[in-house]
């Protein structure tokens, strides 16, 4: 299984931008899904996730102004990030959490390769 995300790049402050990941692979299943995002010099932090059952989670320095979502047809998930501040500048990660695929005796996380964000004037 592997993840593959997409739509970062540079916007001015206070616009917006939409990520997407989308997983491929055979025979797999996602249990939940996250962005985390890394600024330089800083460790790996939460963004948004989105459990099964459809419980999301915001960090309290994206609320209200990010809004993930998935569908579950398509493997995807996205993150619609509005509001923008040079604070949000970093490379975003998506993670699948709870995926189950042929041969793996037991669930597992896979992260993708990473989007880079950057919010300059």
């Amino acid at each position: 299984v592997q993840l593959q995300a997409s739509g970062g790049g540079l916007v001015q402050p206070g616009g917006s931008l939409r990520l997407s990941c989308v997983a491929s692979g055979s025979d797999f299943s996602i249990a939940s899904w996250g962005w985390y995002r890394q600024a330089p010099g800083l460790p790996r932090e939460m963004v948004a996730t989105i459990s099964a059952s459809g419980a999301i989670n915001y960090s309290g320095s994206v609320k209200g102004r990010f809004t993930i979502s998935r569908d579950s047809a398509k493997n995807t998930v996205y993150l619609q990030m509005t509001g923008l501040r040079l604070e949000d500048t970093a490379v975003y990660y998506c993670c699948a959490g709870g995926v189950r695929a042929p041969g793996w005796p037991l669930p597992r996380s896979v992260w993708g390769q990473g989007t880079l964000v950057t919010v300059s004037s």
